[in-house]
């Protein structure tokens, strides 16, 4: 039975949808995948390189997954949320997948989209009208009664699931760990940004992703500026808190204060493993 998902998680983000991708999208760092794999690559066994991984980093990619899933779903298996789909009352429709795509803010309409250009007649196509007419509301008409029956089969095929992977690097992912990487902030301040980017989107309103680091950077300078990195990211999630504090679903901020804040009040700029954490009162490990 899948965990019960926290009212505070993703879900409360705002629209993010074509205002991220199309400035941020970095092609260089979508990991190759053969044709049809579920799953993203396994972490590698070559020798570490020299200079710190990035959040991109096959390995610290499966840790990032990890974090956001103990946050999302109370639980560090994130490839079992591919069929996960509910309506949670908070405005935005349907909830579903690794990510939390939403029927109400377009993510989950650029999903089917996609899978349907890779797949057409998919299982999840017939509902494409639909979803497009209930974009921006938390109507499930033409929806019900078996969107949510089609949605779970359609997780058990590999291309939708590759496709769910692709939607959330466009999206989420490479977005972050480019403006990471540009701020020059380590593997730590990149999965800040990324759980900050799945959660608030990348609107235009003043608790999105680039008005949180714009809140930031008016208390500190990152390395790419001759800040310290170190006192930069405390700006960082201080600004995070602030904005989740902005709306009720939001006032849980543990996901920062028991999980990214432990993480750099001990320096581990790097997320090196063994990392312990707790989400909503739930703790979490993954071992060296």
């Amino acid at each position: 039975m899948h965990a019960h998902r926290s009212p505070h998680g993703r879900t409360t983000r705002r629209a993010v949808i074509g205002l991220v991708g199309a400035t941020l999208v970095a092609g260089s760092l979508a990991l190759t995948q053969t044709a049809g794999a579920a799953q993203d690559p396994a972490p590698a066994s070559a020798a570490p390189s020299v200079s710190a991984a990035g959040l991109d980093d096959p390995a610290k990619k499966e840790i990032a997954m990890k974090l956001v899933s103990s946050a999302e779903n109370s639980s560090l298996d994130w490839k079992a949320q591919y069929g996960y789909i509910e309506d949670i009352d908070d405005g935005r429709g349907y909830t579903a997948g690794i990510i939390g795509f939403c029927s109400g803010t377009g993510d989950m309409l650029d999903l089917v989209e996609l899978y349907t250009q890779r797949k057409p007649g998919n299982v999840l196509a017939k509902y494409l009208p639909a979803l497009r007419e209930v974009d921006g509301s938390d109507s499930h008409e033409g929806l019900d009664p078996n969107f949510t029956k089609d949605w779970k089969k359609a997780a058990r095929d590999s291309a939708f699931q590759k496709a769910q992977n692709d939607e959330r690097d466009r999206v989420y992912f490479n977005p972050a760990v480019k403006r990471g990487k540009a701020d020059g902030i380590g593997t730590l301040g990149q999965f800040a940004y990324y759980d900050a980017i799945v959660m608030h989107g990348d609107g235009g309103d003043n608790t999105s992703f680039s008005n949180i680091r714009k809140r930031a950077l008016t208390k500190a300078k990152p390395p790419a500026q001759g800040g310290d990195e170190v006192k930069y990211l405390h700006a960082f999630l201080d600004a995070r808190v602030w904005a989740m504090k902005q709306e009720a679903a939001h006032e849980d901020t543990s996901r920062v204060d028991t999980a990214q804040r432990v993480f750099l009040n001990k320096k581990n700029l790097n997320l090196d493993p063994p990392l312990d954490w707790k989400v909503y009162g739930d703790s979490f490990h993954i071992g060296g």
